[in-house]
């Protein structure tokens, strides 16, 4: 799974590296070194043209809120388990099928964090977990693919600018050689080559997995982090120190 990831780039920076044509957002994110579920986060979408138009789809920079809340649910509370998608049944499962096939969009990180059981056992004699934080070995920017949704609030007015709630997934697949030992999946990464093609509202469904891969080997790089990373409440760039070895938990 993919539980928390760090996002510190400038939206004005998103939005020259993803060609973004219009931003969409009504307040600036602070950079985020520890992004947990139900935060709000940069998402790069297309939204298609309207029918009075016959413009293309327009590539927007949007604030989302992580933790998918698809728009048949009657409790947006759903969205706090629905932070992943799995690429195996991603285009199956009634969850997400529907965002799927209309509402792809990338999610930028500057990497993400998975714990790894050691030998160490805490008081309640369960593995302690070392944290790791893996990103691209270029230091570029993570184009998470994942799904958004449109959710209408029932108890808002029509007038309500609020009635409308934007969520987002990650989808996720298994991981490859060099990380698997550290957790069996990861987030699915969108090349640049492809993020016309994975954002397009209007792209043929069966041609959309073909779309994605999971990292090259050697693609990314991962490090022990310290174990502040576990608690949301800690947030700052020293989360992203590769720790000392005699730190490391065995």
């Amino acid at each position: 799974m993919c539980g928390r990831y760090a996002s510190s780039r400038k939206p004005e920076d998103l939005i020259e590296e993803f060609e973004v044509v219009e931003s969409r957002i009504d307040k600036v994110l602070a950079p985020d070194y520890n992004v947990a579920p139900t935060k709000e986060v940069y998402a790069v979408v297309e939204r298609p043209p309207s029918k009075e138009r016959e413009e293309r789809p327009e590539r927007q920079l949007r604030v989302l809120k992580w933790g998918l809340v698809p728009s048949w649910a009657k409790d947006p509370a759903i969205g706090n388990r629905m932070i992943n998608a799995r690429m195996e049944t991603v285009a199956e499962k009634p969850a997400y099928k529907r965002a799927f096939a209309k509402r792809r969009c990338l999610l930028p990180a500057d990497g993400y964090f998975e714990w790894y059981p050691t030998s160490q056992l805490t008081a309640k004699g369960k593995p302690r977990k070392q944290p790791f934080f893996i990103r691209p070995q270029d230091g570029g920017t993570l184009a998470m693919a994942g799904l958004y949704e449109i959710w209408r609030d029932p108890t808002r007015d029509d007038d309500d600018p609020e009635r409308f709630r934007w969520t987002c997934t990650v989808i996720t697949t298994q991981a490859e050689d060099s990380l698997g030992h550290i957790h069996d999946r990861m987030p699915m990464m969108v090349e640049p080559d492809r993020w016309a093609a994975w954002l397009d509202p209007t792209a043929a469904q069966e041609s959309l997995l073909d779309l994605l891969e999971p990292a090259a080997p050697g693609r990314l790089e991962a490090f022990p982090v310290s174990t502040l990373v576990s608690h949301v409440r800690n947030n700052g760039p020293e989360l992203l120190e590769p720790l000392p070895l005699d730190e490391v938990l065995e």
